[in-house]
């Protein structure tokens, strides 16, 4: 059997490599849903003195957090869960409309591996579906890869101001076992 539990010790790295990334990249603004494939980046982010997290009641919201993050000169991304996307699609014809910059980390869920059947739906439904409303996506399976990847994609968003969605993979955070 394989095993796709993430160790502690591998996730708290490449989760430290991400944050120092966005934090080097200019990103003071974390907007969040509780979720614990981003424990360590949203502990690190409330942790920051020079940093805002800022909890959102729903993935809706994020979007126009995005935004006025942009309008205000600042530089922000979304930390959200595979199953709240589909709260945020009429929203991000804002960000594709307005080519406003947009990076969003999504941990996956109804990946390979899933063991709930109430998450396969949106998490299989994820990428076609950001693909549609103009946001283009990367998947990331490996921890060696992470800070390449979304290294790769902060320049997408902000200096190409293409909207970019990272898709952590349950390889990468590892998966729920209850």
């Amino acid at each position: 059997m394989v095993e796709l539990k993430a160790r502690e010790s591998d996730s708290a790295t490449w989760q430290d490599e991400v944050y120092d990334l966005l934090r080097r990249s200019g990103v003071t603004q974390f907007a969040y849903v509780p979720d614990g494939g981003h424990k360590r980046m949203i502990a690190r982010a409330l942790a920051d003195n020079e940093a805002e997290a800022v909890s959102l009641t729903n993935e809706s919201e994020a979007p126009g957090i995005l935004i006025g993050a942009d309008l205000g000169g600042a530089r922000a991304v979304a930390l959200v869960q595979s199953s709240g996307v589909g709260n945020m699609i009429n929203n991000l014809s804002l960000i594709t409309l307005g080519r406003f910059p947009f990076l969003m980390l999504v941990s996956m869920r109804g990946d390979f591996g899933e063991g709930n059947p109430w998450q396969f739906p949106m998490g299989q439904a994820v990428e076609p579906v950001l693909q549609a409303m103009g946001v283009s996506t990367v998947r990331i399976d490996r921890a060696e890869d992470a800070a390449r990847i979304v290294d790769f994609a902060i320049s997408q968003a902000f200096r190409g101001r293409k909207p970019t969605a990272v898709l952590l993979s349950q390889m990468l955070i590892g998966r729920k076992l209850s």
